[in-house]
């Protein structure tokens, strides 16, 4: 598995921002991640400044996002729904996606659900649950 560390991650989404306003050419995961920052202009200083970026610390009780882990969750949502994993979660991003006419808000919904699963599994010190993840946007998908 691989396991990128912070560095690792925002080095790669400057590098990919800095490729991008230069339109070089990039790697599959590279354009996605570009198509993503492309929704996100409100994050573009962020990611021009490498060292700054290496530097920075967010704070979850801070009233800003961090940038990069906005991101890389939006790259995450986009691997599971390309390759189903966990099962279900193409068909109940889709749904959700349908419901709200727009995949960038459907994605920002499911963030909420993927940050719960990730959090509950840190606390509780277990695997994660994509069943009860995958039910969770599925509510949200089929809700009024």
């Amino acid at each position: 598995m691989f396991t990128p560390s912070q560095e690792d991650v925002r080095r790669f989404i400057c590098t990919v921002y800095a490729k991008h306003q230069k339109n070089l050419p990039m790697e599959g995961v590279e354009t996605l991640a570009a198509l993503w920052m492309d929704e996100h202009p409100e994050y573009h200083a962020d990611f021009a400044d490498v060292d700054a970026a290496l530097l920075k610390m967010y704070d979850v009780n801070d009233a800003k996002t961090n940038p990069f882990l906005h991101l890389s969750m939006h790259l995450s949502i986009s691997e599971q729904s390309s390759i189903d994993q966990p099962r279900g979660i193409r068909q109940a991003v889709e749904l959700l996606t349908a419901r709200r006419g727009d995949l960038h808000e459907a994605h920002h919904e499911v963030m909420e659900e993927l940050g719960i699963m990730i959090w509950e599994s840190q606390r509780a010190g277990r695997p994660p649950d994509g069943q009860a993840y995958i039910d969770r946007v599925q509510r949200r998908a089929t809700r009024d």
